[in-house]
């Protein structure tokens, strides 16, 4: 079976890597990644992936968001702390093109103003694996995906019988935290359950007051497959997230008073069957969210989305496979009195060839048909080439689009008769490894975006007398530069670090809260057999403010520094410190709301 085959590549992967270790080598056959309609080798895919597992996603740490910030090209702005809302960029562009998947279920909130996912409350409970995919995608996933796409992977269990981890860990704003993520695996399949619980006071989230902002979230994922057949695969993923924040409601009103209720709810069942050479995937996926901001201009929140999807994939000979498939999504959104829907059906295919054992193409075309504007194709095309066992050059051109938001077109700022925005990335890179000591890469980028939608305060297409979401001329341009790299110093020892620069502009404007130079470097060591440390230092700068920002607002250049030691008490137990913003910078990255300060975490981990 072609999945299952790849998949199985992943479970004896080792899972103590350092930050980009799973890059350093191209043995083809031990990593498999979801760039593609099917998993690839990392070594054969010709898109720019970032893959972290394990201990990669911060197994001594509580918010992902911190560990995706040290990957090149991707950079975050939060409205205050833990929970608070909170969007990736990823090379300079915003959350409303990036879109996210947990398990396979789209987890973005189809009632936000733009259909994005807040990742301020995204810890790193129950999380293996995440891949964050970059350059336009929608050829492979559909609409919001121009700047790119993170896929998230809950535990499971890889070892036969009963294995897990549990954690807890507590420090500074009084915040705790426990996870529990345990699991069964048999000749046939396995089960697997993760939980997890944070508490914590927070700080003021307005810089002008000093109200602290609480925040408290749980949250269970559970996964399960078992093979009925050797040719016949049922499984099924389970999501749950309940959250309340405390929140500041602008930077600009000194109401401290906000409390936001969240519920979300996800699922997904499917079935693999393998017939001859061909493997085919059924699907059903469903997500919810429902949130509730008793004293905010608007209350209640619910929306919905329901996928059925087909995937099938064949083998043509030893050099080619063929994926193609179907899948039809229905979004819905409720916001108090104004609601609206939509269903989109698509198709889509893919080619991989393997023209020898240099060179991996691929070429991937997916048509949707929307119930409101009808239909939108797009396509991408990646290629793979190693000259040399260690260096590889790829390339990939591929085309998006966003289509306009639920709340863009029904709300009472919505105008019905948008059209989506449209987009065509570039990107070529080289990549040159060295053993087990290192790699370095480097990869230029230009992304650029049509159509644009923006809120017009001029507009008269909707009824609210105060202006409309509005297509707008223009176009939006990012482009940029790169780097990353790891070096073995000594055994036990390694340098690592990333540099990315981001030329973001509309129309000759830059965009706001898009740092131009974002710099990151860090040391890991075995101080002895049981006694481990970090310290990485982040430098951000050349910043603007948006437009809303109070005037005394802390939105420029930072610096962050973080270290943390950690002591195995035995081969499976291990204490650990954590240390954040080790010097108390001061700074902003939404003006007018503050990021944490200085904070201590100590914590305990145990395998079993």
């Amino acid at each position: 079976m072609i999945r299952s085959t790849l998949l199985a590549s992943v479970a004896v992967m080792p899972l103590t890597l350092t930050p980009a270790t799973a890059q350093q080598t191209y043995d083809l056959g031990t990593i498999a990644l979801s760039s593609n309609l099917s998993p690839v080798e990392l070594g054969r895919t010709g898109a720019n992936v970032e893959v972290l597992e394990g201990d990669q996603v911060g197994a001594n740490g509580t918010s992902v968001i911190a560990r995706l910030d040290r990957l090149a090209g991707v950079n975050s702005t939060s409205n205050g702390g833990l929970g608070s809302g909170t969007s990736i960029q990823i090379r300079g562009l915003p959350s409303r093109y990036v879109g996210v998947r947990v398990n396979g279920i789209d987890v973005s909130d189809p009632s936000s103003t733009q259909t994005q996912f807040n990742f301020g409350g995204l810890t790193v409970s129950g999380i293996e694996r995440i891949e964050v995919l970059k350059g336009s995608q929608s050829a492979l996933y559909g609409s919001e995906t121009i700047a790119g796409v993170v896929n998230i992977s809950t535990f499971k269990p890889q070892e036969l019988g009963f294995s897990g981890s549990a954690q807890a860990e507590g420090g500074t704003y009084d915040t705790y935290s426990a996870a529990l993520s345990t699991g069964y695996r048999s000749e046939r399949g396995f089960v697997a359950f993760s939980y997890g619980r944070i508490e914590t006071k927070g700080f003021s989230a307005q810089s002008f007051n000093d109200e602290d902002d609480g925040f408290e979230q749980t949250t269970i994922d559970a996964t399960a497959e078992y093979a009925a057949t050797d040719t016949l695969t049922f499984g099924v993923a389970l999501r749950y997230r309940d959250g309340e924040i405390e929140i500041d409601r602008s930077s600009f009103s000194n109401d401290a008073t906000g409390e936001v209720f969240s519920t979300e709810k996800g699922a997904r069942v499917f079935a693999d069957l393998q017939t001859g050479a061909v493997a085919h995937t059924f699907s059903y996926s469903r997500f919810e969210i429902d949130r509730e901001d008793p004293g905010g201009f608007n209350r209640l929140f619910n929306g919905t989305r329901q996928s059925l999807t087909y995937q099938g994939t064949a083998e043509l000979g030893a050099r080619t496979i063929v994926n193609f498939g179907a899948d039809w999504t229905e979004e819905t959104f409720v916001l108090d009195a104004e609601s609206g829907d939509e269903e989109n059906t698509a198709l889509n295919a893919e080619l991989l060839y393997a023209a020898n054992e240099q060179i991996d193409l691929s070429a991937a075309l997916r048509y949707d048909d929307n119930s409101t504007f009808g239909g939108k194709a797009t396509g991408r095309v990646a290629a793979v080439w190693r000259p040399v066992s260690d260096v590889a050059f790829r390339g990939v051109v591929g085309t998006g689009y966003r289509a306009p938001s639920l709340y863009e077109r029904f709300s009472l700022y919505g105008d019905p008769n948008l059209e989506p925005e449209d987009s065509i990335s570039f990107e070529l890179g080289v990549e040159k490894t060295y053993g087990n000591t290192g790699f370095v890469k480097a990869t230029l980028f230009q992304t650029e975006v049509y159509n644009l939608i923006e809120f017009d305060s001029a507009s008269t297409a909707c009824a609210s007398g105060f202006g409309c979401y509005n297509q707008v001329p223009g176009k939006t341009k990012s482009r940029g530069l790169e780097l990353s790299g790891e070096y073995l110093l000594r055994e036990g020892t390694r340098l690592f670090g990333a540099y990315t620069y981001t030329d973001a502009k509309t129309e000759g404007t830059r965009l706001t809260r898009t740092p131009r130079h974002d710099v990151v470097v860090g040391l890991a060591s075995d101080l002895t057999a049981r006694i481990s440390s970090h310290v990485d230092v982040r430098y951000v700068a050349d910043i603007l403010p948006s437009a809303f920002a109070p005037a005394d607002n802390k939105v420029g250049d930072y610096t962050l520094v973080g270290m943390g030691l950690s002591y195995d008490m035995t081969d499976t137990a291990q204490v650990y410190m954590r240390v954040e913003n080790l010097f108390d910078e001061e700074y902003e990255t939404a003006g007018g709301f503050n990021q944490p300060g200085r904070g201590v975490y100590l914590g305990v981990r145990a395998d079993f």
